[in-house]
Protein backbone atom coordinates (compact mmCIF):
# COMPACT_ATOMS: atom_id res chain seq x y z
CA UNK A 1 0.00 0.00 0.00
CA UNK A 2 2.99 2.14 0.96
CA UNK A 3 4.21 1.73 -2.38
CA UNK A 4 0.90 2.28 -4.01
CA UNK A 5 0.75 5.80 -2.36
CA UNK A 6 3.97 6.86 -3.88
CA UNK A 7 3.40 5.16 -6.97
CA UNK A 8 -0.03 7.05 -7.64
CA UNK A 9 0.97 10.82 -7.70
CA UNK A 10 3.72 9.75 -10.30
CA UNK A 11 1.60 8.19 -12.59
CA UNK A 12 -0.67 11.23 -12.09
CA UNK A 13 1.78 13.21 -13.19
CA UNK A 14 2.59 11.44 -16.11
CA UNK A 15 -0.88 11.09 -16.97
CA UNK A 16 -1.47 14.85 -17.01
CA UNK A 17 1.45 15.48 -18.93
CA UNK A 18 0.20 13.29 -21.90
CA UNK A 19 -3.18 15.37 -21.23
CA UNK A 20 -1.22 18.57 -21.17
CA UNK A 21 0.85 17.83 -23.96
CA UNK A 22 -2.32 16.77 -26.08
CA UNK A 23 -4.06 20.09 -25.40
CA UNK A 24 -0.99 22.27 -26.72
CA UNK A 25 -1.27 20.24 -29.93
CA UNK A 26 -4.80 20.29 -30.47
CA UNK A 27 -4.53 23.88 -29.90
CA UNK A 28 -1.62 24.78 -32.11
CA UNK A 29 -2.75 22.25 -35.26
CA UNK A 30 -6.01 24.49 -35.01
CA UNK A 31 -3.82 27.85 -34.91
CA UNK A 32 -2.91 27.36 -38.46
CA UNK A 33 -4.92 28.81 -41.40
CA UNK A 34 -7.32 26.30 -43.25
CA UNK A 35 -8.13 23.11 -42.02
CA UNK A 36 -10.18 20.10 -43.66
CA UNK A 37 -12.66 21.63 -45.37
CA UNK A 38 -10.23 23.87 -47.18
CA UNK A 39 -8.56 21.04 -48.26
CA UNK A 40 -11.30 19.87 -49.96
CA UNK A 41 -11.90 22.67 -51.56
CA UNK A 42 -9.05 23.29 -53.18
CA UNK A 43 -9.36 20.12 -54.98
CA UNK A 44 -12.81 20.69 -55.98
CA UNK A 45 -14.64 17.94 -54.69
CA UNK A 46 -17.39 20.14 -52.80
CA UNK A 47 -19.57 23.15 -53.61
CA UNK A 48 -20.02 25.54 -50.63
CA UNK A 49 -23.44 23.98 -49.17
CA UNK A 50 -21.35 20.72 -48.93
CA UNK A 51 -18.41 22.11 -46.97
CA UNK A 52 -20.69 23.84 -44.71
CA UNK A 53 -22.20 20.94 -43.96
CA UNK A 54 -18.99 18.66 -43.52
CA UNK A 55 -17.80 21.17 -41.12
CA UNK A 56 -20.83 21.32 -38.84
CA UNK A 57 -20.84 17.11 -39.49
CA UNK A 58 -17.31 17.34 -37.59
CA UNK A 59 -17.89 19.43 -35.28
CA UNK A 60 -15.62 22.29 -36.64
CA UNK A 61 -18.24 25.08 -35.58
CA UNK A 62 -18.04 24.38 -32.18
CA UNK A 63 -15.73 26.29 -29.95
CA UNK A 64 -12.04 24.94 -29.61
CA UNK A 65 -12.37 23.80 -25.51
CA UNK A 66 -15.50 22.12 -26.77
CA UNK A 67 -13.90 19.76 -29.92
CA UNK A 68 -10.65 19.25 -27.54
CA UNK A 69 -13.48 18.29 -24.30
CA UNK A 70 -15.67 16.01 -26.88
CA UNK A 71 -12.56 14.37 -28.50
CA UNK A 72 -10.73 13.51 -24.35
CA UNK A 73 -13.96 12.10 -23.55
CA UNK A 74 -14.02 10.06 -26.77
CA UNK A 75 -10.22 9.32 -26.46
CA UNK A 76 -10.90 8.16 -22.35
CA UNK A 77 -13.12 5.81 -23.56
CA UNK A 78 -10.56 4.38 -26.41
CA UNK A 79 -12.40 5.91 -29.29
CA UNK A 80 -9.80 7.87 -30.83
CA UNK A 81 -12.56 8.86 -33.89
CA UNK A 82 -12.14 8.64 -37.87
CA UNK A 83 -9.62 9.99 -39.95
CA UNK A 84 -11.58 13.21 -41.26
CA UNK A 85 -10.04 12.45 -44.94
CA UNK A 86 -10.77 8.63 -45.31
CA UNK A 87 -13.46 7.80 -43.04
CA UNK A 88 -10.72 4.89 -41.77
CA UNK A 89 -11.00 4.39 -38.06
CA UNK A 90 -8.16 6.19 -36.28
CA UNK A 91 -6.75 3.28 -33.84
CA UNK A 92 -6.36 1.04 -37.00
CA UNK A 93 -3.99 3.21 -39.19
CA UNK A 94 -2.11 3.64 -35.78
CA UNK A 95 -2.16 0.31 -35.43
CA UNK A 96 -0.90 -0.35 -39.35
CA UNK A 97 1.59 2.30 -38.86
CA UNK A 98 3.30 1.42 -35.27
CA UNK A 99 4.99 -2.14 -36.12
CA UNK A 100 6.96 -0.07 -39.10
CA UNK A 101 8.35 2.37 -36.55
CA UNK A 102 9.15 0.04 -33.39
CA UNK A 103 10.71 -1.74 -36.21
CA UNK A 104 13.17 1.04 -37.31
CA UNK A 105 13.47 2.49 -33.58
CA UNK A 106 14.36 -0.98 -32.12
CA UNK A 107 17.00 -1.30 -35.21
CA UNK A 108 18.67 1.99 -34.94
CA UNK A 109 19.00 1.73 -31.14
CA UNK A 110 20.19 -1.94 -30.92
CA UNK A 111 23.06 -1.02 -33.91
CA UNK A 112 23.62 2.17 -32.31
CA UNK A 113 24.20 0.75 -28.33
CA UNK A 114 26.27 -2.12 -29.77
CA UNK A 115 28.41 0.14 -31.81
CA UNK A 116 28.86 2.88 -29.60
CA UNK A 117 29.19 0.27 -25.90
CA UNK A 118 31.91 -1.90 -28.43
CA UNK A 119 34.00 1.18 -29.18
CA UNK A 120 33.89 2.41 -25.55
CA UNK A 121 35.12 -0.94 -24.76
CA UNK A 122 37.60 -1.37 -26.84
CA UNK A 123 38.97 1.66 -25.84
CA UNK A 124 39.44 0.99 -22.40
CA UNK A 125 40.54 -2.25 -23.20
CA UNK A 126 43.13 -1.69 -25.89
CA UNK A 127 44.37 2.22 -24.65
CA UNK A 128 47.52 1.52 -27.42
CA UNK A 129 45.15 0.96 -30.18
CA UNK A 130 43.74 4.44 -29.87
CA UNK A 131 40.64 4.58 -30.03
CA UNK A 132 40.14 7.79 -29.32
CA UNK A 133 40.11 9.72 -32.26
CA UNK A 134 37.11 7.99 -33.96
CA UNK A 135 35.37 7.72 -30.20
CA UNK A 136 35.43 11.95 -30.60
CA UNK A 137 34.45 11.76 -34.45
CA UNK A 138 31.12 9.59 -33.22
CA UNK A 139 30.84 11.74 -30.42
CA UNK A 140 30.94 15.21 -32.52
CA UNK A 141 28.90 13.49 -36.03
CA UNK A 142 26.11 13.19 -33.60
CA UNK A 143 26.30 16.95 -32.07
CA UNK A 144 26.69 18.31 -35.37
CA UNK A 145 25.58 16.63 -38.30
CA UNK A 146 22.05 16.20 -38.33
CA UNK A 147 20.53 12.98 -38.87
CA UNK A 148 18.20 14.52 -41.90
CA UNK A 149 20.96 15.87 -43.72
CA UNK A 150 22.91 12.87 -43.45
CA UNK A 151 19.62 11.12 -44.77
CA UNK A 152 19.75 13.59 -48.00
CA UNK A 153 23.60 12.80 -48.59
CA UNK A 154 22.96 9.02 -48.26
CA UNK A 155 20.36 9.04 -50.64
CA UNK A 156 22.29 11.10 -52.82
CA UNK A 157 25.09 9.26 -53.34
CA UNK A 158 23.86 5.51 -52.55
CA UNK A 159 20.57 5.71 -54.39
CA UNK A 160 21.22 8.61 -57.17
CA UNK A 161 24.62 7.73 -58.07
CA UNK A 162 25.32 5.06 -57.61
CA UNK A 163 21.94 3.05 -57.25
CA UNK A 164 23.12 1.09 -55.32
CA UNK A 165 20.12 0.65 -53.24
CA UNK A 166 16.74 1.79 -53.41
CA UNK A 167 15.24 5.07 -51.88
CA UNK A 168 11.58 4.10 -50.94
CA UNK A 169 10.46 1.28 -48.65
CA UNK A 170 14.19 0.03 -47.51
CA UNK A 171 15.38 0.07 -43.71
CA UNK A 172 19.12 -0.54 -44.34
CA UNK A 173 20.49 3.48 -44.71
CA UNK A 174 17.78 4.77 -42.07
CA UNK A 175 18.67 2.00 -39.67
CA UNK A 176 22.66 2.77 -40.23
CA UNK A 177 22.39 6.46 -40.67
CA UNK A 178 20.26 7.11 -36.97
CA UNK A 179 22.30 3.94 -35.29
CA UNK A 180 25.40 6.01 -35.91
CA UNK A 181 23.86 9.00 -34.32
CA UNK A 182 22.96 7.31 -31.47
CA UNK A 183 26.56 5.41 -31.42
CA UNK A 184 27.61 8.82 -31.05
CA UNK A 185 25.55 9.89 -28.11
CA UNK A 186 26.62 6.79 -25.79
CA UNK A 187 30.03 6.22 -26.56
CA UNK A 188 31.42 9.17 -24.90
CA UNK A 189 29.48 9.24 -21.58
CA UNK A 190 30.07 5.38 -21.58
CA UNK A 191 33.84 5.59 -22.00
CA UNK A 192 34.48 8.22 -19.05
CA UNK A 193 32.39 6.11 -16.96
CA UNK A 194 34.30 3.14 -17.97
CA UNK A 195 37.55 4.88 -17.22
CA UNK A 196 36.32 6.29 -13.59
CA UNK A 197 35.42 2.69 -12.95
CA UNK A 198 38.96 1.07 -14.06
CA UNK A 199 40.36 3.21 -10.91
CA UNK A 200 38.00 0.91 -8.66
CA UNK A 201 39.71 -1.48 -6.32
CA UNK A 202 37.93 -4.53 -7.55
CA UNK A 203 39.36 -4.06 -11.21
CA UNK A 204 43.09 -3.96 -9.30
CA UNK A 205 42.13 -6.99 -7.55
CA UNK A 206 41.32 -8.88 -11.03
CA UNK A 207 44.09 -7.38 -12.61
CA UNK A 208 46.44 -8.59 -10.05
CA UNK A 209 44.80 -12.16 -10.64
CA UNK A 210 45.87 -12.34 -14.39
CA UNK A 211 42.95 -12.12 -16.12
CA UNK A 212 43.27 -10.21 -19.57
CA UNK A 213 42.15 -6.32 -20.34
CA UNK A 214 39.19 -7.37 -22.16
CA UNK A 215 37.87 -9.81 -19.81
CA UNK A 216 37.83 -7.12 -17.11
CA UNK A 217 36.92 -4.58 -19.23
CA UNK A 218 33.92 -7.13 -20.51
CA UNK A 219 33.16 -8.73 -17.81
CA UNK A 220 33.65 -6.58 -14.56
CA UNK A 221 34.12 -2.56 -15.39
CA UNK A 222 31.00 -2.86 -18.03
CA UNK A 223 28.85 -3.86 -16.26
CA UNK A 224 29.34 -1.88 -13.24
CA UNK A 225 28.71 0.90 -15.97
CA UNK A 226 25.27 0.01 -17.59
CA UNK A 227 23.62 2.37 -15.79
CA UNK A 228 25.03 5.19 -17.60
CA UNK A 229 23.73 2.99 -20.83
CA UNK A 230 20.04 2.15 -19.46
CA UNK A 231 20.12 6.28 -18.64
CA UNK A 232 21.20 7.15 -22.07
CA UNK A 233 19.11 4.89 -23.58
CA UNK A 234 16.00 6.96 -22.19
CA UNK A 235 17.24 9.86 -23.34
CA UNK A 236 17.99 8.81 -26.99
CA UNK A 237 14.44 6.52 -27.24
CA UNK A 238 12.79 9.99 -26.82
CA UNK A 239 15.25 11.87 -29.37
CA UNK A 240 14.94 9.18 -31.83
CA UNK A 241 11.19 9.40 -32.33
CA UNK A 242 12.16 12.70 -33.96
CA UNK A 243 14.92 10.57 -35.87
CA UNK A 244 12.06 8.16 -37.08
CA UNK A 245 10.01 10.70 -38.21
CA UNK A 246 12.50 12.53 -40.57
CA UNK A 247 13.67 9.09 -42.31
CA UNK A 248 10.22 7.47 -42.24
CA UNK A 249 9.83 11.06 -44.62
CA UNK A 250 12.97 10.32 -46.29
CA UNK A 251 12.43 7.06 -47.38
CA UNK A 252 8.56 6.71 -47.90
CA UNK A 253 8.49 3.90 -44.96
CA UNK A 254 4.68 3.37 -43.89
CA UNK A 255 5.20 4.16 -40.21
CA UNK A 256 3.93 6.67 -37.67
CA UNK A 257 6.00 9.67 -39.61
CA UNK A 258 4.85 9.04 -42.65
CA UNK A 259 1.14 8.85 -41.22
CA UNK A 260 1.80 11.95 -39.29
CA UNK A 261 3.22 13.98 -42.12
CA UNK A 262 0.17 13.08 -44.44
CA UNK A 263 -2.24 14.24 -42.33
CA UNK A 264 -0.54 17.48 -41.49
CA UNK A 265 -0.75 17.74 -45.45
CA UNK A 266 -4.29 17.16 -45.19
CA UNK A 267 -5.17 18.92 -42.55
CA UNK A 268 -6.80 15.93 -40.47
CA UNK A 269 -7.07 16.72 -37.31
CA UNK A 270 -8.26 13.70 -35.64
CA UNK A 271 -4.96 11.72 -37.29
CA UNK A 272 -2.71 14.39 -35.64
CA UNK A 273 -3.92 14.79 -32.65
CA UNK A 274 -3.98 10.79 -32.16
CA UNK A 275 -0.38 9.70 -33.22
CA UNK A 276 1.01 12.90 -31.38
CA UNK A 277 -1.23 11.55 -28.15
CA UNK A 278 0.58 8.50 -29.10
CA UNK A 279 4.05 9.49 -29.06
CA UNK A 280 3.68 11.50 -26.13
CA UNK A 281 2.26 8.35 -24.27
CA UNK A 282 5.35 6.60 -25.80
CA UNK A 283 7.79 9.20 -24.51
CA UNK A 284 6.53 9.17 -21.13
CA UNK A 285 6.39 5.30 -20.36
CA UNK A 286 10.13 5.25 -21.75
CA UNK A 287 11.03 7.60 -18.87
CA UNK A 288 9.33 5.37 -16.43
CA UNK A 289 10.38 2.22 -17.64
CA UNK A 290 14.17 3.78 -17.60
CA UNK A 291 13.59 4.63 -14.07
CA UNK A 292 12.60 1.44 -12.95
CA UNK A 293 15.33 -0.10 -14.64
CA UNK A 294 18.28 2.37 -13.54
CA UNK A 295 16.79 1.63 -10.02
CA UNK A 296 16.96 -1.66 -10.38
CA UNK A 297 20.83 -2.08 -12.01
CA UNK A 298 21.34 0.56 -9.04
CA UNK A 299 19.90 0.63 -5.48
CA UNK A 300 21.12 4.25 -4.88
CA UNK A 301 18.92 5.43 -7.12
CA UNK A 302 15.91 4.17 -5.47
CA UNK A 303 16.72 5.77 -2.31
CA UNK A 304 17.93 8.61 -3.47
CA UNK A 305 14.43 9.68 -4.92
CA UNK A 306 12.52 8.19 -1.61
Amino acid sequence: MHVFFKTAPFLLRKFLNIAAISFIIFMLVRAVPGDITDYYSARGDFDANALLALRQQLGLDDSLPMQFLTWLKAALHGDLGESMRFGTPVASMLRDALPNSLLLSGAALLFGLVTGMSVAVLAVAFPAWRLGKLLESLNVWSIAVPTFCTGVIVILVFSVWLRWLPIRGQLLLPVIILGIDIAGQVVKPLYEELCATTRAPFIRTARAKGLSNWRIAWRHILPNSLSVVVAMSGVILGGLIGGTLTMEALFSLPGLGSLTLEAIHGRDYTVIQAAVMLLAAFVVLINIATAALQASIDPRLARHHE
